[in-house]
């Protein structure tokens, strides 16, 4: 059985590299997730291990509280008060102390001297740095010298090389203050790399950088480097009784192993992200699996039961079909992990045309990945031919060597395969919906079983729906002539087979239907919102909605005809232990800029200890006016606050808000999200607007809108991360065309007869293939009607799940709905290449006397 299973599979090498190219794919996305983290994990671990190198203990400000107390995210990220700059003199006096320098970071950025606009900003942070004692130890100058004055700078070798930037140039960067003219006078790379995990450098001497960091006397950090002899954790301990309250000496490796911890938390997300998108991709492909090893065992009745009848037992039947599933899950497995690394390239290529860049070094394949792989692969493989395999060994030798179609007796069980479809498909769906609605511990479990569970169901009643729709599909093929009418005919004759083929383009394009419901739904909630809560004249924002100085608030307040410029600006803090944002603004003007619908109207009140928080934030906590909120932030850690007034609806504030001023007391970086203007009444919009453009000329990117400008703005944003989630489900939908492929392929196997006899009669190879084309088609169009059905579903349930957060609106949109069905159809010619071309290609003669 073993040999006969083996011959098989190489005796049928197109079948065999059709089944296996799902499973490649789907376990390629899995290996090349894994790969690019990997490989992102890598580049942080070389670079603090640089880091560690340069010093061997830390001197820091105690933090407030730590990621790890409530994890990233809105809880805000790790934030520390800077020491005193006079405490230098004093650690570099201790005994074993060889040498003390003070170290600062914070907001520069790059504005490219051949666009105007900014460099980086989304992704990787924008640093300015000291250039201090111990530099020479982590930064590696590859030209000029070290920077020694007021005017100049040296610049990361990645951002000189990517832009263009060399020695002698001059070049503008922004801080939280006022923009700055600089000379290059050095490019450096940090360590080996050419700069710090993606981030830009702009690197200062040490006045210059506390004064355009606003750093003056003080510094971020101390590094200290022992004396011969002196270990880390022994210099740690003699510094550490010198120091004041909330100071503390820290090994400069534990400082690294901090760092890189923070950001595989960070980076846990980011794969957790990937690998979700991979399990879809692995999904489909089971569909396809599952329907082709159907169709194997459909048509290797015979050759089984002659096995049957020579002797071979249902147990061994069942073996060598499985046996077959999982060797090709083996082999298809182990070709995936070298094209995950492949795939790895392409995905960090994807996410930089999104704007997103991220840190890298040599390819990381670590033998976990090569591990989950292959049995991720092989499990789904191997569970997808269960059933075919049971369907095989169930067959009696005596009834599978009958002459004519079988398919009579598939006819028993409908009603039972009805009711247990009809019951996965409810399970699916009340799971879905209380992940949803039922606000359960882990509700994104429940969404996710929800969803896979409603498909699967989906899958199991579509076979009833596929006749009568490929019908009413294929209608208009039939009215062009015969081949549109035959491929009609094929499409309906084997419901079941049509329905598995169109399930797995089901699930891709019901969840692009989703997201696409999801963001229009979105673009018409903030749109809604901004209608309802907006005075404003104009918005001021960067080009991808990074934070900008507080400078830019200034300098548009100051333009004649500008009524009021109110500022905003965001960060994360914990309220009762709950992470969540909060928004800085100005009372004095935030009333001219929006419509506050709030009980407590007079914004007065809300001063150094005030809060703002939504309605549905005060109703869900048991809030009202004047309660004390127990309230922590990254830097400065508890800070009590009391309720001033409670917002009927967030609109541009949010659910939670303090004054600009208490912002700047409690938050370390002071940067502007956006700044609402309304000018004063006469004013000409189109002068008023020239001259803001003027003002701000000087920072890059940032832009003054008006508001309908603004929305498209905001729209295209939304767009570009529809479009980022697309890319990433195309992978299943790619799968889930190798599925119509590989059925189409398989059904003109199993039709060289019917085949031959038509062409035989006077069909032409044209018509054969466009026949086939016709199928192809049919299927494609029915796959992508059942996923946008499930796909409204779906966006409908999310959208209402939303309301809470804003996602007021549900919009379908209907006209990119149509474009994807006009694109599957495309597709389905596209998929229908190979098998049409195959089928035109048949021999007439051997054709027709094939058995």
């Amino acid at each position: 059985m073993w040999r006969a299973t083996i011959k098989g599979l190489l005796a049928k090498k197109v079948r065999l590299v059709l089944t296996a190219l799902s499973v490649v794919l789907g376990i390629g996305f899995v290996a090349g997730t894994y790969v690019l983290t990997d490989t992102m994990n890598a580049a942080f671990d070389q670079l603090f291990s640089t880091t560690a190198q340069a010093s061997d203990v830390t001197v820091r400000s105690v933090s407030a509280f730590t990621p790890e107390a409530g994890g990233p995210g809105g809880g805000g990220g790790e934030e520390r008060e800077p020491v005193p700059a006079s405490l230098l003199a004093t650690v570099d006096q201790v005994p074993g102390v060889a040498l003390a320098a003070g170290s600062v970071n914070g907001y520069a950025q790059f504005v490219d001297p051949a666009t105007g606009d900014t460099i980086g900003g989304l992704g990787p942070p924008t640093l300015g740095l000291n250039w201090n004692a111990m530099s020479d130890s982590v930064l590696s100058l590859r030209e000029g010298d070290q920077p020694q004055g007021p005017d100049e700078v040296v610049v990361d070798a990645a951002t000189a090389e990517k832009y263009g930037l060399t020695v002698g140039a001059q070049i503008r960067i922004l801080f939280v203050g006022k923009p700055r003219e600089f000379t290059i006078v050095g490019v450096a790379g940090f360590g080996t790399a050419d700069n710090l995990a993606g981030a830009t450098l702009a690197i200062f001497d040490t006045p210059t950088a506390q004064t355009v960091l606003n750093k003056q006397g003080v510094f971020d950090a101390i590094e200290a480097r022992g004396e011969a002899g002196v270990t880390p954790t022994q210099l740690r301990d003699a510094i550490q009784p010198v120091l004041p309250d909330k100071i503390e000496a820290v090994t400069t490796a534990d400082v690294g192993a901090e760092q890189a911890a923070l950001f595989r938390q960070a980076l846990g997300f980011f794969q957790t992200a990937l690998l979700v998108f991979a399990g879809v991709a692995l999904f489909v492909g089971s569909f396809i699996i599952f329907n082709t090893f159907s169709i194997i065992v459909a048509q290797r009745t015979r050759e089984l039961a002659l096995l049957r009848a020579l002797g071979a037992s249902r147990r061994q039947v069942m073996v060598s079909v499985i046996a077959e599933a999982v060797l090709v899950g083996v082999l298809a497995s182990a070709i995936g992990v070298l094209a995950g690394i492949g795939i790895a390239v392409g995905l960090k290529a994807l996410l930089g045309v999104f704007g997103i860049d991220l840190p890298s070094t040599g390819v990381q394949v670590q033998m976990r990945t090569v591990v989950v792989s292959l049995v991720v692969g092989t499990v789904i493989t191997t569970l997808a031919a269960i059933m075919p395999a049971r369907r095989a060994a169930s067959v009696s030798p005596i009834e599978a060597l009958r002459e004519g179609d079988q398919a009579a007796g598939h006819a028993r069980g409908r009603g039972r395969r009805l009711a247990l479809g009809g019951l996965v498909a409810g399970l699916g769906v009340a799971s879905l919906l209380f992940g949803l609605f039922g606000s359960p511990d882990k509700a994104y479990l429940y969404v996710g079983l929800g969803a896979a569970v409603t498909f699967v169901g989906v899958a199991m009643l579509s076979p009833y729906a596929a006749g009568p729709v490929a019908s009413v599909i294929g209608s208009p093929l039939s009215k062009i002539g015969a081949s549109g009418s035959l491929g009609r005919r094929n499409a309906m004759r084997n419901p079941k087979r049509t329905a598995r083929t169109a399930s797995a383009l089901m699930i891709g394009l019901g969840l692009v239907a989703m997201v696409a419901i999801l963001a229009s739904s979105l673009k018409a909630s903030f749109d809604a919102a901004l209608e309802k809560s907006l005075k404003a004249d104009f918005t001021v924002a960067t080009a991808n909605f990074t934070p900008f100085s507080p400078d830019v608030a200034t300098r548009i307040a100051a333009v004649p005809g500008v009524q009021a410029a109110s500022a905003f600006r965001q960060a994360g803090f914990r309220v009762n232990g709950v992470s969540a944002f909060v928004t800085g603004i100005d009372p004095a003007t935030i009333l001219d800029v929006a419509a506050l619908d709030s009980e407590q109207e007079n914004l007065a009140s809300l001063g150094p200890d005030g809060l703002l928080v939504s309605r549905k934030v005060a109703d869900a906590n048991g809030w009202s006016v004047g309660d004390a909120v127990q309230a922590a932030f990254p830097a400065s850690g508890a800070h009590p606050l009391t309720i001033s007034g409670i917002l009927a609806e967030p609109g541009v504030v949010g659910d939670y808000a303090i004054t600009l001023e208490t912002y700047e007391g409690l938050f370390v970086q002071q940067l502007d999200s956006f700044v609402l203007v309304k000018l004063a009444p006469g004013t000409d919009i189109a002068t008023a607007q020239l001259a803001m453009e003027a003002a701000v000329t000087d920072f890059g990117n940032v832009q003054v809108l008006d508001q309908a400008t603004f929305r498209e703005k905001q729209a295209g944003f939304i767009d570009q991360l529809l479009g980022l989630v697309t890319a990433l489900l195309a992978m299943a939908i790619v799968i889930a065309l190798f599925g119509i492929v590989n059925t189409l392929s398989l059904s003109i196997h199993e039709r060289t007869r019917e085949l031959g006899l038509l062409r035989a009669v006077g069909m032409s190879r044209r018509q054969t293939k466009a026949m086939v084309r016709a199928e192809s088609v049919i299927i494609a169009l029915f796959g992508a009607l059942l996923g946008i059905a499930v796909g409204v579903f779906f966006g409908w349930a999310m959208q209402h799940s939303l309301e809470g957060q804003g996602v007021t609106e549900l919009k379908i949109p209907v006209g990119t709905l149509l474009v994807y069905l006009i694109l599957t159809a495309g597709a389905g010619v596209v998929a229908a290449i190979f098998p049409a071309r195959r089928a035109a290609k048949l021999d007439i003669l051997q054709a027709i006397s094939y058995e």
